[in-house]
């Protein structure tokens, strides 16, 4: 049934505390985007015993259990959301699927999709969870990946925003700026370069003077870049960051005092077949703080 309205704020659960972390942020975000939450339990055996083929189904005692544990995380997280944001309106809902075709298929309809860094069937040990990382790669809206937030992190901290020469630049400006006004929080942009080659040729580049002259280069199309986005966002505070080095490295440097990270999902100079680029690969798996990944 296709219920009518804003689209949602869609987040992904499976009892982890990341996923519970991942549940209040989003209802903080639902009455941000003056929207309603939806949860979402992804059943994998629900898959398992297909009628039409061989297969031996689970013993209905253990599907049993099964949905029962299912439906007391999801009250679980309808209950840390409502504790995160009373007001919010959430549904609650089971799919049948692996957790990625579940939520990647969930985004087409999503307007924002949310899920822990950890939880969703990963292991404790890893970095990122494989769900988030694939969620990130092929949604179809802006995916957040939440991290629980530093304690000692400022009431002004900043939302940082990666800006580059790629296409659709617009777009990603467009949900950092919406995120620092909906937070009173200053903008962060960030641009970066480096020159490619051996020792060598990088010491006579910058002995000959030429990388003076490419940070002022740069300099001018940040400043360019963000020309006439004050005028969109009078009360976002703006200050522009033009760093020598690897985007990711600038990025995670100016993340480590913020409370939210903005870049797109194809950063400049991917190839086309990339689903994520290499910036925002390791931008999902290393950043400190919560990150938006923007499609």
């Amino acid at each position: 049934m296709t219920i009518p309205g804003p689209k949602p704020v869609t987040v992904g659960i499976d009892g982890s505390s990341s996923a519970l972390d991942a549940a209040c942020w989003a209802a903080a975000e639902a009455v941000r985007r003056s929207t309603w939450l939806r949860v979402v339990f992804c059943d994998v055996l629900a898959q398992m015993y297909l009628p039409d083929l061989p297969t031996m189904p689970p013993p209905q005692t253990y599907s049993d259990a099964l949905a029962r544990q299912a439906q007391v995380w999801l009250h679980r997280a309808k209950e840390e959301a409502h504790a995160a944001a009373p007001v919010v309106e959430v549904r609650t809902f089971v799919r049948a699927g692996d957790a990625a075709s579940v939520l990647i298929e969930e985004s087409r309809k999503a307007q924002l999709m949310v899920v822990g860094s950890r939880g969703l069937g990963g292991f404790t040990g890893l970095v990122v969870g494989s769900v988030a990382v694939a969620l990130c790669a092929q949604g179809q809206c802006p995916v957040a990946v939440v991290r629980r937030p530093a304690t000692d992190l400022r009431p002004d901290a900043p939302v940082v925003v990666g800006v580059d020469a790629r296409d659709g630049q617009e777009l990603v400006l467009t949900a950092a700026f919406d995120a620092a006004a909906m937070r009173s929080a200053p903008l962060v942009a960030v641009h970066a370069w480096h020159e490619a080659g051996s020792e060598q040729a990088w010491y006579s580049f910058h002995a000959e003077g030429r990388g003076a002259a490419v940070q002022a280069e740069e300099e001018r199309f940040l400043a360019e870049t963000m020309a006439g986005w004050g005028d969109k966002y009078p009360d976002v505070a703006v200050r522009r960051v033009v760093a020598h080095g690897r985007p990711a490295r600038a990025l995670l440097e100016q993340a480590e005092h913020a409370q939210l990270v903005v870049v797109g999902a194809r950063g400049r100079g991917g190839f086309t077949g990339l689903l994520l680029g290499s910036t925002s690969q390791q931008l999902v798996h290393h950043a400190p703080c919560l990150l938006l990944v923007v499609h």
